[in-house]
């Protein structure tokens, strides 16, 4: 009865600072928490009204009246006017990156340029929206600003797919009919992708998800890129730091079976640990109506878990509500058994709602803010006032490839062959960026655990693990 109290307070107590955590600064991930006044949004328009290269906005309900006037402008033609009214709204709002693809788009106006989609879930999650756009954004404004693409500058035009993997598909078949566009950054989460990717591969349009890490997207085909490292060199990862750092074999799973990232991403872990020698005894799963948390951790102990594996999903169903069981199970455990988690922990929630229940979690992630080149993150913070996230430097990533994939062949088939090509590679925010056959990005993953510290403001942070092992990507390069 006391657990069940505590558990009681502790869901009271979160409700009752989830105020105060939108107005925090979350510049150490990145990360940002979504306003109600917007992610509550949900627009039944037509599909037409979803997408915008400058005549609408898309990412605010209730614009300033500068963005209305430059998407009047642009809308008619008048590009001039439509370049100082977005340079006036960024005045008041710098890191609003949706002003800063317009504006430089209306620099184009009628020029001759390259076109790409970026495809975002403004309904869902608006603040990951805006983190896709701000890499999306930089790499745009660095490209144009010396001199396009042979020439030519890129154009973007901004779709709004809502999270909704029925939606992304509407839309990439727009994005195909429209020929025009040469390639798709997106989209955010792995079902959306998988849904979107059998349109891009059937019609051959190139797509390069800069957030989409499930392993099932390796097999959707040849026309289906990512950026962000697979599933699988998360998963080994984590595998190889349990068994080697902490010496523990036997662990005990949770996971979502609704995501297919969460799913992914246990199955890869099962796997490399049974590989090791080690067994994963037992697994137990969010969705389930009869999911109990204090019965969850009573059993996995009886079985003898030495380990507690957590993938929660963030994002599409039940999203919230596993995160915060996740955050309950830390509490109820208080750090008796190790903590494990896949990235979608990465944020300051974790930090703020865990404490110290949290404090040596490993997790891993594709890119921490401390492996970034100077010249990237010095014009991240002139562009943004602060530094930026993982989504926001894969996004810069997957730009940067699909520009330099235009520069060698701007044709749709010739963009494809040019990304698959072993001699292919342009250089990423922080590392070159290559392509395994599969599609996938030849990349390592980063492991962080939680420490105490100030950086975060709430007392306690993300750190990479110093001399950590990376991952075992002979088994990921094979798939």
């Amino acid at each position: 009865m006391k657990v069940r109290l505590v558990l009681l307070a502790w869901v009271i107590s979160w409700g009752l600072i989830g105020c105060e955590e939108r107005k925090v600064n979350e510049a150490q991930s990145g990360s940002e928490t979504t306003s109600p006044s917007t992610a509550s949004i949900v627009r039944t328009d037509t599909l037409e009204a979803r997408i915008s290269e400058g005549e609408q906005t898309l990412l605010d309900p209730e614009p300033n009246i500068q963005k209305q006037t430059a998407n009047a402008a642009y809308e008619y033609g008048d590009y001039q006017k439509a370049e100082s009214q977005w340079e006036a709204s960024l005045q008041l709002q710098r890191n609003d990156p949706e002003t800063l693809i317009y504006l430089n788009n209306a620099r184009i106006g009628n020029d001759p340029a390259y076109s790409i989609a970026v495809p975002v879930p403004i309904d869902a999650e608006i603040n990951v929206a805006k983190e896709i756009l701000r890499g999306a954004a930089q790499a745009q404004q660095e490209i144009n600003t010396n001199g396009g693409v042979k020439g030519k500058p890129i154009k973007i035009a901004i779709a709004n797919d809502g999270n909704n993997p029925n939606l992304a598909q509407q839309l990439a078949h727009a994005f195909n009919q429209n020929s025009e566009i040469l390639g798709v950054i997106g989209h955010f989460s792995s079902d959306v992708t998988l849904e979107a990717a059998q349109v891009y591969q059937s019609e051959g349009l190139v797509a390069i998800s800069p957030t989409s890490s499930s392993t099932a997207i390796s097999n959707v085909g040849s026309y289906v890129f990512r950026t962000v490292s697979s599933d699988c060199f998360a998963g080994n990862a984590l595998v190889e730091y349990s068994v080697n750092q902490l010496r523990v074999n036997q662990a005990a799973i949770i996971y979502n079976s609704t995501s297919s990232y969460s799913t992914s991403l246990r199955d890869v872990f099962k796997s490399s640990l049974e590989k090791q020698g080690g067994t994963v005894v037992a697994e137990f799963n969010f969705s389930q109506p009869n999911f109990d948390i204090v019965s969850v951790l009573t059993e996995l102990k009886q079985k003898g878990a030495k380990a507690i594996v957590l993938f929660p999903n963030s994002s599409g169903i039940n999203a919230l509500e596993t995160l915060d069981k996740t955050y309950l199970i830390a509490l109820i455990n208080r750090g008796e058994l190790p903590l494990l988690g896949g990235d979608s922990l990465y944020k300051p929630r974790t930090l703020q709602l865990g404490q110290e229940n949290v404090v040596n979690m490993v997790v891993s992630v594709p890119w921490h803010t401390k492996n970034t080149n100077s010249q990237f993150a010095t014009t991240a913070k002139q562009l943004w006032g602060g530094d930026v996230n993982w989504r926001t430097v894969l996004t810069y990533d997957a730009t940067m490839a699909l520009a330099k994939a235009i520069e060698t062949n701007p044709t749709r088939e010739g963009i494809q062959q040019t990304l698959l090509s072993p001699e292919f590679e342009a250089q990423g925010a922080s590392a070159p960026i290559k392509f395994l056959p599969t599609g996938d990005r030849a990349a390592e993953v980063e492991l962080v655990k939680i420490v105490a510290g100030n950086s975060s403001g709430f007392g306690y942070d993300f750190v990479p693990i110093n001399n950590s092992l990376q991952p075992t990507v002979g088994v990921c390069r094979s798939n």
